[in-house]
């Protein structure tokens, strides 16, 4: 089977740094989370064996949603440590003989969106590797899936509905509703969870509520002349909320999907590149060598 795996950088590289021990290169500077990151990302091919595998980073935090909102997400207040390994990851993807997609004006799930939608009928299945739920909305069916690694689970279509209560395109809309403390954006005051799935289930999208809630085809729905208010009141804010958790397909990806064939990691580029480092212990580990 022709799998595409897109793999969330950023993610990876937070995600080592939290998970393995400070470790350094000969010249001193921190290099622990670039360790995990080959460490974990060598499995990944190892146990998967794509045949078409691509990463997208954040190469800087901000992007054009900061524009948008002030509030959005910033670099403030990551450690300077993990800071200096954000260049390092994307030579760490590229050690692996992995296309890289490092994001300055769009942001690594905009590149992960684009990828899917664009490789979706060409490959069997897009897999998206992250457990950020901004990304539930590029599921489509069994075709493209979303899946964690940390907790093993993959969720399809179906998944989607049943955790979040909404399709994949109902995701921006619900996020509106209910905030997303990791982008920075709070949603609507006293619009939870249930809520918003409810009645974004029920509608399709925001605009689509009615102002008035006696109209609202749930009439069951506890506090609706409350929500209904503060939808009112704040649809505007709703809008652009929606709009920042809407991920963009319109990346300029350059690539073909032949261009994401993996061929192995190319030995002398990476064990370069763990010799720089001083991760000796790792220059073995890769069980599938480029021909060079």
């Amino acid at each position: 089977m022709s799998k595409l795996y897109l793999i969330d950088g950023t993610f990876e590289l937070f995600r080592a740094y939290c998970a393995v021990p400070s470790s350094t290169a000969p010249n001193g500077n921190e290099v622990g989370a670039i360790r995990g990151l080959l460490s974990s990302t060598l499995v990944l091919l190892r146990e998967s064996a794509p045949l078409y595998v691509a990463a997208a980073t954040d190469h800087i935090i901000e992007s054009f949603r900061n524009r948008l909102f002030a509030g959005y997400k910033t670099g403030d207040g990551i450690a300077p440590d993990l800071w200096a390994q954000f260049p390092l990851a994307e030579e760490a993807f590229e050690a692996l003989g992995i296309v890289v997609w490092p994001m300055i004006e769009f942001e690594a799930d905009d590149a992960i969106a684009t990828a899917a939608a664009r490789f979706a009928a060409a490959a069997d299945q897009v897999v998206i590797l992250s457990p950020d739920k901004d990304l539930a909305q590029c599921v489509d069916g069994r075709r493209v899936v979303l899946h964690d690694r940390i907790r093993r689970v993959t969720y399809d279509e179906a998944a989607v509905r049943a955790r979040f209560g909404v399709p994949p395109s109902g995701i921006p809309d619900y996020l509106a509703l209910v905030g997303d403390r990791a982008d920075g954006f709070p949603g609507l005051p006293g619009w939870g969870a249930k809520s918003a799935a409810a009645l974004v289930a029920a509608y399709g999208s925001i605009d689509a509520i009615p102002d008035d809630p006696r109209a609202w085809s749930i009439p069951t729905l506890r506090g609706r002349e409350r929500l209904a208010a503060t939808l009112a009141a704040q649809r505007r804010d709703a809008q652009l909320y929606k709009t920042l958790a809407t991920l963009r397909r319109d990346v300029p990806l350059t690539e073909q999907l032949e261009d994401l064939r993996w061929r192995g990691v190319p030995r002398r580029r990476y064990e370069a590149f763990c010799q720089r480092l001083g991760l000796r212990d790792l220059v073995n580990r890769p069980t599938q060598w480029a021909t060079e």
